[in-house]
Order: structure tokens, then sequence, then C-alpha cells
């Protein structure tokens, strides 16, 4: 008995979100969306109950813009339990240990998603674990303990069932977003918090945001309440292009609006035409980021994992081997690795991580070199990695394409009809475009968080919005357009 036939009644029960029947009018998506999205941003605000004052660190550190949610809140997980378990099932799935297809079995499709829902859950264990019982990431109230008289234990498991139901409403609402509204729940997830963080970069002010903006900034610089020292002084012109001139920051976060933007409209076009009616063409556009922006998902949040291992080592056993990694608490009180293991497999934060020679950092450049070498080199192997499971697991190989074209009745002008022949055709492109798509995504993302950026939102955080963005407003067009000519919804699928 085959392991598909024994996990069978489990992961075809699973609950779910069931698909629409019929096609879904652009308003009711809009509004699913938008009601998800509200529903999103007052959970962010609903705090764990039975959480000590502080809130404690945040364990996900520098990652929490990627991974969406809210410190100390019910989607204390965000989206990293759903972004863990796809990271298992591309690996497993990349290595052809699952045996599922689901490009034609629709028993493997349910299979598929019945599993992927079951690591998800998993995932929320294993993470709001060790977030609850230790680390000290989520302190527990010693006055609710006394006041309830289940004591500190029976606390920690109030609040990690909180977060275990935060982390299965984020898995249905991202279902939700999926089957009856616009786009993905996980790209929108990241939208609203890099969308919030950007704001306040930009309009913050005191008392209002944790820190000042742009704008308020540079009124205050204007005003003489901040003195920039001598404008053509070295220290002068580092005032104006970091802090507080923020010049710099500002140039970064614009040139990638700009290069995402242009990459996204750079691709090869292959002609089509309709077998059958004479005269209807069309072409299947290759963009340059073919596999989107959402494998770097995947990178960041394998190292947000390691970087999470490392704080849980790192608080609970005490004789941890200085090689393993050193650390040392930050201004925001989070410990941050500054030697060891952990140390290389961080991620650049911001030009404080390696800038030295401004004194922001006391590591010798030799350690932070190799530190900058180690992330480019995780971000851009890893990318065109996932790039490719990406693709494979979201039927946009040659193959699942190939098919596709041809189920719409299309073809490529010159070559017999026949999808192993268009799969030949696309076999030219697809495969090498995903790759330097996805080596170029986290090449421009190390190159982000090395120059810093306005709300201190990561290089991925932003490369993700505006990536996510763009194709959320190309999917709005093709709603629009398939509400204008319904006879467009025979060729896209109703």
């Amino acid at each position: 008995m085959s392991w598909k036939e024994t996990a069978e009644p489990v992961l075809t029960r699973m609950p779910g979100v069931e698909r629409p029947e019929g096609h879904v009018p652009f308003r009711r998506k809009l509004a699913w969306t938008g009601g998800i999205l509200v529903l999103y941003f007052f959970l962010t605000n609903v705090f764990i109950y039975g959480l000590a004052s502080g809130g404690g660190n945040d364990a996900f550190g520098q990652f929490r813009t990627i991974l969406a949610g809210g410190q100390g809140t019910v989607l204390q997980l965000g989206i990293g339990p759903i972004v863990t378990a796809s990271i298992v099932l591309q690996l497993l799935g990349g290595a052809d240990l699952l045996g599922l297809n689901t490009q034609e079995n629709p028993r493997d499709q349910a299979l598929y998603q019945g599993l992927q829902k079951l690591l998800v859950v998993v995932m929320c264990v294993l993470t709001g674990l060790p977030m609850v019982f230790a680390g000290g990431f989520l302190p527990a109230s010693p006055q609710l303990a006394q006041q309830l008289g289940i004591g500190l234990t029976g606390v920690r498991w109030l609040m990690f069932g909180q977060i275990l139901v935060g982390g299965l409403l984020i898995l249905f609402m991202d279902e939700v977003i999926s089957k009856w509204g616009v786009g993905s729940g996980i790209g929108l997830f990241i939208i609203a918090g890099v969308s919030q963080r950007l704001i306040g970069g930009f309009f913050g002010v005191p008392g209002v945001t944790a820190n000042p903006g742009f704008f308020y900034n540079w009124y205050t610089i204007i005003v003489g309440e901040q003195q920039l020292g001598a404008v053509l002084s070295s220290q002068g012109i580092l005032n104006l292009l970091i802090e507080p001139g923020q010049i710099l920051f500002l140039f970064t976060t614009v040139a990638i609006f700009a290069v995402v933007v242009y990459a996204e409209s750079v691709r090869v076009e292959i002609p089509l035409s309709h077998a059958r009616v004479k005269g209807a063409r069309g072409r299947f556009p290759v963009k340059l980021i073919y596999a989107s922006v959402l494998p770097m998902i995947l990178v960041r949040a394998l190292q947000a994992n390691i970087q999470f291992l490392g704080r849980i080592l790192n608080s609970q056993w005490a004789g941890m081997p200085a090689w393993l990694g050193t650390y040392a608490t930050s201004g925001g009180g989070t410990a941050e690795p500054v030697g060891g293991l952990f140390y290389f497999l961080a991620p650049i934060y911001s030009y404080q991580d390696w800038m030295w020679f401004l004194g922001t950092t006391s590591n010798p450049p030799s350690m932070i070199i190799g530190r900058v070498f180690v992330d480019l080199f995780i971000m851009v192997v890893g990318g065109g990695i996932f790039a490719i499971f990406w693709v494979e697991t979201a039927d946009m190989g040659p193959e699942a394409t190939a098919q596709q074209i041809q189920n719409s009745g299309m073809q490529i002008p010159g070559f017999r009809q026949s999808p192993g022949v268009i799969e030949k055709v696309l076999e030219r492109y697809i495969p090498q475009v995903t790759v330097i798509g996805g080596a170029l995504v986290g090449l421009l993302a190390v190159m982000a968080n090395m120059l810093g950026t306005i709300g201190a939102v990561s290089g991925t955080g932003l490369l993700l919005t505006v990536s996510i963005t763009y194709k959320l407003y190309e999917e709005i067009a093709e709603e629009q357009m398939m509400e204008m000519h319904p006879m467009m919804r025979e060729v896209f699928g109703d």
C-alpha cells in the first residue's frame, strides 16, 4: 500500500474553502479582497491575551516585513508556516519523492493541497511552541497567572492556542483570496505590511510613529532643529546621504521601483495563432522575472528559520560554542549574531552591517566581506534554484505551459500542432530566463539591503511589494477585460 492510499482519508478531509462553481464577478472579487485585507489589519492589532507588558523580542527580527503578521499579536507567526511548508513541499517535489501528478490527476491535486495544509499546521506548532516556551520571545504575564490560578505554564498554553488559531486564520484567509479574490493572500499581506512601513518612513511624525519620517527630518533640518554640520565636509556629506538626510535611502527606494517595473516589462514574446480560427493571433510572453519575486520569500524564509534556530540555541544553550554563534543584544532588545556560523548565515540588513569605515560595526573587514559574499551567494544561487522549483510547482514550466497552449486551441506558427513540439520551443527560453531572473532578483535584494531604504524596509520586502503590486495591476486589468469581453473566458478558462 502506497503512502497516498494511507494518507488519503486524512488529507482529503482537511478543512478548506470551496472553489466557486462559476465565474465570480470582478466587483465581488474586489469585495472579498478588501474584506480580507480589513480583517488582516484588524487581527494585527489584536494582542495575545496573557502576554506580559513589553511584548518580548520579535523572533523574526528584520524578516518581519517579509513574513508579515505582527509581533505580540494573534498573527505572530505571519505567513512563515505557509512559506516553510511550501519550501518542504518544493524540495520533496523537486526530488520526486511525493509521486504526485498535480497537472493532470485531480486526486493527486487534492492530496497535494491536503498535504500542504497539514504541513502548515505542523509548522505552526513547531514554530509557535519555541516562541512561547523558550527564548523569551513571548513572555507570559505573572499577574494573569495568579489571577486565573493556572500558573505560568497554563498561561503559556493559552497564548500558544491563540497564535495557533492565528496561523490557521492566515492559511484560510490566503485561500479565500486565491479562490474568491484577486491575486494571492500571501502577496497581499506582504504589500500591506511593507506599505505601512513605507508610509511611516516618508510621513512619520514623532509621537505618532516610532521614528521620524523622511519629510519630517528635512523639515527639522530646514528650520534648524537638526544640524547637518558643514555640508561640504566628509561628515556633512555622510549626514546628507545617510541620516538624517536619507538621500541614499530615497535613491535606493526609487531605483528599486524603477528597476523592477522595467524588468517586468522585459520579455521574449513567442507568437501564437489559433488552429481553427483564421486570423486569430496572440503572443505568449516569457518575462525576464518569469518566476516573479515570490521565490525570494522562500530563500529569506529559510534564512529566517535558521536565525530563529540560532536565537533559540543562544537562549537555551549556555555552553553554545563560539564557532556556532556569539550574540549581542541590539538597540531594539533583540539578540543578533556577531560571530560564528550564524553570523555568516545572517543576511545583510542595512548599511550599518557592512560600513566598518563609519564605525557602525566592530567586526574586522575580513569577517564583514565574508558575510557579504555568503549573503550574495545564498540569494543569487538560492534565487535561481527556488525559481526553478516555483515554476515547476506552479505549472509554469515548459511541459505544463505547452499543454495549456494546446488546450486553448493555439499553436506556434510554422510548427506542428503538438504539445511536444510546443514544449521543445518553450524549453529554449523558460529554463534559462527563470534562472537569470531569479539570480537578478537575489542580487537586487542584497544591494537594496546594503544601501538602505526609506522606512527601514528590507530590500527583499521592497522588491516583493513592487513586483506583487505590478502583477496585481495586471491581474485586475485582465479581470476587467474578461468582464467586458466574456468570450475571453473560454481562452483563459471560466
